[in-house]
């Protein structure tokens, strides 16, 4: 068990969600967050707090972050609902290795992989690396399905409205008008 840490979010501060203008949007590699299970944690903002703070401890620095989303859970919207963001990280880490770390942290906030689509604690997708598109050794990049959940599309048009799928070839704002997955998805204040 990991332990808590006090946001910025629970002080009362709402997240930076601008991206530094000087920020190369084609080597952007942009992580996705999402919990429908808050643990042992008091909420789920709570889990994924902590879970950002964890990053550095993995070589894993947050440059930019989208405001928290919530949607109801897909496919089965009786579960949990979700709550998601996106974040744009560097780090030295390779694709492989940066999902090797995304996985450590998983395991330290209890994710059980029992069936899919289930609840989960935390939940950590590498959304992009840069412009790398394809099969990386059983790594599919950009991620297979993100072009079509608003819950994915809609914080990263929120902080990097520029940024241009790699293989899409359409900016996150076209995206997410156009997502069919979570059209409830919606950020929160």
């Amino acid at each position: 068990m990991v332990e808590a840490v006090e946001s910025d979010e629970e002080k009362g501060v709402r997240p930076d969600v601008r991206i530094d203008d000087g920020l190369d949007l084609n080597g952007a590699v942009i992580v996705a967050l999402g919990c429908n299970d808050k643990g042992a944690w008091s909420s789920c903002r709570e889990a994924l707090e902590a879970a950002l703070a964890r990053f550095r401890c993995e070589g894993i620095d947050v440059v930019a972050r989208s405001s928290w989303w919530s949607s109801l859970a897909w496919p089965y919207p009786t579960d949990p609902p979700f709550l998601n963001g996106v974040v744009v990280v560097r780090t030295e880490h390779d694709p492989h290795a940066l999902m090797a770390a995304l996985g450590r942290i998983e395991d330290a906030f209890g994710r059980q992989r029992s069936t899919r689509n289930a609840p989960r604690t935390l939940d950590l997708d590498l959304i992009a690396y840069g412009r790398l598109s394809g099969d990386l050794n059983g790594l599919i990049l950009p991620h297979p399905r993100a072009a079509e959940r608003r819950f994915v599309m809609g914080p990263i048009a929120e902080i990097a409205a520029d940024w241009r799928h790699p293989t899409v070839q359409s900016d996150a704002g076209a995206m997410r008008d156009a997502a069919t997955v979570g059209r409830d998805a919606h950020p929160l204040d």
